[in-house]
């Protein structure tokens, strides 16, 4: 399937070409329409390596900008990769109430990285915050962590390789070792395995523990009710 700028025809697109993302301003994964797109003669004449296009998000009509690379010049046409770059992603949600404060400042920063495509700068904040999240769970905290992720790395079914630079991002890198480069793929592995070891930690304990507390709070209850009425 071909992106194609024609001099003449503008966009050209097969019949079944179609974008859809999850929109970063409301968070709907809709189909994006093109919106606006560079004329070919000016692509043509000054023959950048990358073009970028706004389309629109068909749920809440905002502008999404992607950037694609250039695959081919020719006389009348500029023939577009169909990987594409977005240059603003939709904010990672998480439960943050649930982590400890100084983690949950980290974590926070950590994500506007990852959002904003700083995936080194992501690991870094990452390591900040594995590391105040170790400190906040006390003795055995950190193996306990440990633990969960190779749990995570089992489920996932990710082999040794791709997961070792997870690992040293997380637990092997003192601070005055230089952290593993990240790419997008990594960061996004990297990513996921945070959330679930933060979520198996800290969100897992505390959703249970509230949950208790109501379970216990409405049995007291009923039986004072019973009490007065006896």
């Amino acid at each position: 399937m071909a992106i194609v700028l024609d001099r003449d025809q503008g966009l050209l697109l097969d019949d079944d070409e179609q974008i859809g993302l999850e929109c970063p301003y409301c968070g709907v994964y809709s189909h994006m329409s093109p919106e606006s797109v560079p004329h070919a003669d000016d692509l043509l004449q000054h023959r950048p390596k990358h073009v970028g296009l706004v389309y629109r998000c068909d749920a809440c009509q905002a502008p999404v900008f992607l950037r694609f690379a250039v695959k081919e010049f020719s006389a009348n046409q500029v023939e577009l990769y169909r990987n594409f770059i977005e240059l603003e992603r939709p904010k990672e949600r998480f439960a943050f109430s649930y982590l400890p404060k100084h983690t949950e400042v980290l974590f926070r920063e950590a994500l506007s990285c990852y959002s904003g495509n700083n995936f080194n700068a992501f690991a870094s904040m990452c390591r900040r915050s594995a590391t105040s999240a170790f400190q906040a769970l006390g003795e055995g905290g950190r193996l306990r962590a440990f633990e969960e992720i190779l749990i995570a790395q089992d489920i996932a079914g990710i082999d040794d390789e791709t997961f070792a630079p997870i690992k040293t991002v997380l637990f092997d890198a003192s601070e005055e070792e230089e952290l593993p480069l990240l790419n997008r793929s990594q960061a996004g592995i990297l990513l996921e395995v945070l959330k679930d070891m933060f979520y198996q930690c800290f969100v897992r304990r505390g959703k249970l523990t509230r949950a208790i507390k109501v379970r216990r709070f409405f049995v007291q209850e009923g039986n004072k009710d019973l009490a007065s009425s006896a």
